[in-house]
């Protein structure tokens, strides 16, 4: 079941995005800005276990027409089942509602996101406010994700 998280999910979100985090697959985040933008979080419980987060993923409002899609992450025993697609579609959902035109990310994975219809883009082609989180990177300023933008 995909729903908005609570407070009561920062504690599961930030051992998932940490996990991935010290893989270097995303950027580590910290407790206190996981509540300061709780309301950007969409959690997947697991159907089985009921309060078991297995998945996050969270749309960050940037600019009136730009959002980001960031700190997508699944579980690895839950993978391969089309639960990182439910997740995206949620917060694409969301984007719609808030009368958002463009959404973008910086991934590792660009194959997943162009299967939803995102497009390879130069970095250079976002605004400069996006790269905010960027500073905070370990792999700062040789950043090696993949820009991707999708009109919707």
């Amino acid at each position: 079941m995909i729903r908005k998280a609570t407070t009561v999910d920062i504690g599961h979100i930030h051992k998932l995005l940490n996990h991935y985090a010290d893989e270097g697959l995303l950027l580590p985040r910290a407790l206190s800005e996981l509540y300061d933008h709780l309301r950007d979080f969409f959690v997947l419980e697991d159907d089985h276990h009921r309060g078991t987060i297995v998945g996050t993923c969270a749309l960050g409002i940037c600019w009136e027409d730009l959002a980001e899609i960031r700190s997508l992450a699944v579980s690895r025993d839950q993978q391969g089942m089309n639960l990182g697609v439910e997740l995206v579609m949620a917060c694409l959902g969301e984007a719609r509602a808030l009368g958002l035109k463009r959404i973008f990310t910086l991934t590792y994975i660009p194959e997943f996101f162009s299967k939803l219809g995102f497009r390879e883009v130069e970095k250079s082609e976002l605004p400069h406010k996006v790269w905010a989180d960027c500073l905070k990177c370990t792999k700062f300023p040789d950043c090696d994700e993949t820009a991707m933008v999708m009109a919707i």
